[in-house]
């Protein structure tokens, strides 16, 4: 069993930062970004969270052709909630007032939008009409504007999509590698118990230095793990596919850095001109990467029907997944 996308719907912040405009707060350069990252612009957002992943899921309601109260599940895909409780699917649920809903948060890091619609596919599975899966990030809440090496890498934004059940193929492939999981980490603050002693999270993890509420990246262990999983995972899942990655129509991968696509792509053999990159406008916006790309694509028409997508991630964790079907 499979599922048929309905509707997909994004929102990008009106607020755009350039490249040139780090420089007045680290030592780098537009010439370099470009050439490292392959990205030259970037979006923050000015409010909350939950403003974006609402406003995604109403475009991807009105894409649809339906109304919130149709939709019999919400999973939202979060590193950066704006609070600790509720979820932010919660709070969508509200603001969409899809009343019939439940809702639910999923954190798989860079991961989370392949592994929430998997997880959407088993919820069809079993009794549900439509899901709506929401990817929404502020990763510019939790970057340190003093680390020239991850300053300029990331950006704000959601991305959704509204699926049902199909009798047409699904396939999936995921992976962790926990050994890693301080590769890639951003730590909560820590608040101090009056009634223990105990050691604080920075002495348990080894990176005191780190500033808490921040991302702290390995960037070439990154690298290593990324530039190895990704073809992995495209690889497993067109396997339980039944085809080989040269028959897809369409790969999405994670844009995280530009050279990581590349290098991913050259590992497959696989063409650069069927692989939906937008790195260059929307930088790394965590989970919601792969659904903007995925509603950019389907809104000017890229991809169309019938075409077999494949849509690849990586992230903290370390995890990865990939994940192959028809649109």
């Amino acid at each position: 069993m499979g599922i048929r996308i309905l509707g997909t719907g994004s929102f990008v912040p009106e607020k755009t930062v350039a490249n040139e405009e780090f420089a007045q707060y680290v030592e780098t350069s537009d010439e370099w970004i470009v050439k490292h990252t392959g990205i030259r612009r970037r979006h923050f957002h000015d409010g909350a969270n939950f403003e974006m992943a609402a406003e995604a899921g109403r475009r991807a309601l009105e894409n649809a052709g339906l109304l919130p109260e149709d939709l019999d599940l919400i999973l939202c895909t979060t590193v950066t909630s704006d609070y600790y409780t509720p979820s932010l699917a919660c709070i969508v649920q509200g603001k969409l007032g899809a009343s019939n809903a439940v809702a639910l948060d999923v954190n798989a890091a860079c991961a989370g939008f392949v592994f929430g619609l998997d997880m959407a596919r088993m919820y069809l599975e079993n009794g549900c009409r439509r899901v709506m899966v929401i990817s929404s990030e502020m990763l510019s809440q939790i970057t340190d504007f003093t680390d020239r090496s991850t300053c300029v890498l990331f950006g704000d934004g959601a991305g959704a999509v509204i699926v049902e059940r199909s009798e047409s193929p699904f396939a999936s492939a995921f992976g962790t590698d926990g050994q890693g999981a301080f590769t890639l980490f951003a730590r909560h603050p820590q608040n101090q118990v009056p009634f223990v002693e105990g050691r604080s999270v920075q002495e348990c993890d080894g990176f005191a230095a780190c500033r808490d509420g921040m991302l702290y990246m390995d960037g070439q262990k990154v690298y290593k793990f990324a530039v190895t999983a990704m073809p992995r995972a495209v690889r497993d899942a067109c396997g339980k596919y039944g085809i080989s990655p040269g028959e897809l129509d369409w790969l999405i991968p994670h844009q995280a850095n530009i050279r990581i696509i590349q290098t991913a792509l050259s590992a497959l053999k696989f063409p650069a001109e069927k692989t939906i990159c937008n790195i260059e406008e929307r930088a790394n916006t965590s989970s919601a990467c792969i659904p903007i790309a995925l509603d950019e694509a389907i809104r000017d028409g890229r991809i169309r029907r019938g075409q077999k997508l494949c849509l690849v991630g990586f992230g903290a964790g370390l995890v990865y997944g990939g994940a192959v079907f028809e649109y």
